[in-house]
């Protein structure tokens, strides 16, 4: 018999799946059973997930999905935040209590994930530390976007002395990138949609509206020249880039591939990248702009809104 006042630990929990891949219309919420933390792993209870393009994407058929080693059933979304509330044997770095955030890919909609902080990889898993003054929402924006905005200054390198296009500079990857190259001192045109100037113009940068005679208008910015450049969501960006003289190796794309233009690839940013760019939120030198957030329970709509890529910054999950 249950002693009065003594709880029971929940054995089900809440999760949001594909029992077919598509689109957001086959996402349901789903009873699953409360997950464990293994050996060298740590069970986050979740309170916000970040959503991102290649969440919807890599969902979208069972071809692409193969790609990223997904099947049936299976989760959605990769950036969350939240708190340890479990630990497996072998794990010193983390304690019950601990704010962490992180990816774990295609699983992370969900009330709790578990992931791998001994051997850290996309599928199973990372997690980081959340600094002081930094919110869950925000965490739970920054391991792709921030990774990937890292990536793409990698490649072309930006600081003082230099003028840097940014294609896509409202979107998710685009906040942080347009932050960080003038953290680095470099003057930033960014791309976007006439309603998007003033969210642009507030994080540092020139805004610019993209589509037809986007080349015209950059040389009225710019008169001297651009010297680097950054497409986040397509190729016009950088073919004007190379209009305008800027060499191959000082250009980046993230959801294309232009022959002698190195992609840049989140997976290749430096392993302390997301670490940093939490510094500068928790530091004020950095904000990630939440464009809306959704309860779980209207996670349709949430996907449907950041798969319209016109939102201006991050949509979140919460828990």
């Amino acid at each position: 018999m249950k002693e009065p006042g003594v709880s029971t630990p929940a054995t089900t929990s809440r999760a949001v799946q594909f029992e077919s891949f598509g689109g957001p219309e086959a996402l349901s919420i789903r009873e699953v059973p409360v997950p464990q933390a293994g050996s060298g792993q740590i069970r986050v209870r979740v309170t916000a997930a970040g959503l991102n393009p290649m969440d919807w994407i890599m969902t979208s058929d069972a071809e692409t999905a193969a790609r990223f080693g997904l099947s049936l059933p299976c989760g959605f979304g990769t950036d969350y935040a939240g708190a340890v509330d479990q630990v497996g044997t072998g794990v010193t770095k983390f304690a019950v209590g601990d704010r962490v955030f992180g990816g774990a890919l295609s699983r992370a909609v969900a009330d709790y994930v578990v992931v791998d902080v001994v051997q850290t990889s996309a599928v199973r898993g990372e997690a980081y530390r959340t600094p002081e003054g930094v919110d869950d929402r925000t965490a739970a924006t920054l391991a792709i976007a921030g990774r990937t905005a890292a990536a793409a200054l990698a490649v072309v390198k930006p600081g003082p002395g230099d003028t840097v296009l940014i294609g896509g500079a409202g979107g998710g990857v685009g906040v942080i990138a347009v932050q960080l190259a003038r953290l680095a001192g470099a003057r930033v045109i960014g791309t976007g949609s006439a309603t998007s100037a003033d969210a642009l113009s507030t994080l540092g940068a020139e805004p610019v509206t993209y589509g037809a005679g986007l080349i015209d208008r950059v040389r009225a910015l710019a008169p001297s020249g651009i010297t680097a450049a950054m497409d986040l969501h397509g190729t016009d960006t950088a073919q004007v880039a190379r209009e305008l003289g800027v060499p191959d190796e000082r250009i980046t794309t993230i959801a294309a591939q232009i022959d002698g233009i190195t992609p840049a690839n989140g997976a290749s940013a430096a392993p302390s990248a997301v670490e940093e760019i939490a510094g500068h939120v928790a530091a004020g030198r950095l904000r990630v702009p939440i464009a809306a957030s959704y309860p779980v329970e209207q996670i349709r709509a949430a996907v449907e809104l950041q798969a319209g890529r016109h939102v201006h910054g991050k949509v979140v999950i919460n828990l």
